[in-house]
């Protein structure tokens, strides 16, 4: 399983890793998006099973046996799936601590937990997290496109999200201070202490409102219309802010996998991977 060595160069990765990783990390091949149609069809009847084991009659044999066999059917192979990612890849650890090796090792870990904590297999319907990948099959390049587009926008507004928030926050502050004081005053019990306060201030600027904390007072129900009329001039802040700057321009980029840092949405003529300069598989 180890690489050719030139004798002064780099490793040379066996042409069968690098087809995997193709088929597996990929899906603008045949055998990749088909690998990933088939990943996911399998997820969609784990995630089932595990819902319908819920169900009363599932505790009857012999539909208990069943349930409990599909469960390990289902996690047996996510699991040989887990360590041939983790061989194909050039640096697995990388591809370990990465957003997907996560989500992908929690997909089998319950089914293990559950063998000592009674009902942690339950926990198997994280597997719906793994359905993320369906972004990469049936890679319309549009959704790619604008996934990359909103990752970006998002990075690159941060600081002008961080101040809106902070600004959110001041303003519930402010409110749930002044509502405390205001109905609690009037002896309203569901203002009696500032954490309860908040709670309505959070509910009513975003025009949620439950109901189940409710001003008495004139002034308390004109502060509640005050912070709605202020909750619907916020919402457009932060659309606006990834508005603006998402409309500065969006490039095409596919689903092509670097085989040495995992990073993905490389242009599509790219050669060589934007994150590390290793060598893309063609």
């Amino acid at each position: 399983m180890t690489d050719e060595r030139t004798q002064d160069g780099p490793p040379v990765v066996a042409p069968w890793r690098d087809r995997l990783h193709e088929i597996i990390f990929e899906a603008d091949t045949r055998a990749g998006k088909a690998f990933d149609v088939s990943l996911i069809a399998a997820i969609l009847l784990s995630v089932l099973v595990v819902v319908l084991s819920t169900m009363p009659s599932a505790d009857e044999e012999p539909a208990r046996g069943v349930y409990l066999a599909l469960e390990w059917v289902f996690t047996v192979l996510f699991t040989i799936e887990y360590l041939v990612r983790i061989v194909v890849v050039r640096r697995p650890l990388r591809y370990v601590f990465s957003f997907y090796g996560i989500i992908d090792l929690l997909s089998i870990l319950p089914a293990f937990i559950g063998l000592v904590v009674p009902g942690g297999e339950r926990l198997l319907v994280v597997r719906t997290l793994r359905l993320l990948r369906i972004f990469r099959v049936f890679k319309l390049a549009r959704y790619l496109t604008e996934a990359a587009a909103l990752k970006e926008a998002l990075l690159v507004s941060r600081h002008k999200i961080a101040v809106f928030l902070t600004t959110v926050l001041i303003v519930v502050l402010i409110a749930s201070a002044v509502m405390h004081i205001v109905e609690g005053n009037a002896k309203n019990e569901d203002f009696d202490s500032m954490p309860s306060a908040m709670y309505w201030a959070v509910i009513t600027m975003t025009t949620v409102g439950y109901g189940d904390i409710t001003p008495i007072t004139g002034a308390g129900k004109a502060m509640t219309a005050i912070l709605v009329l202020i909750g619907y001039s916020l919402i457009i802040v932060p659309t606006g802010i990834l508005t603006a700057e998402m409309s500065g321009g969006i490039r095409s980029v596919t689903t092509r996998a670097c085989p040495s840092c995992m990073a993905e949405g490389h242009d599509a003529d790219a050669r060589y991977c934007k994150r590390c300069g290793e060598a893309l598989n063609d």
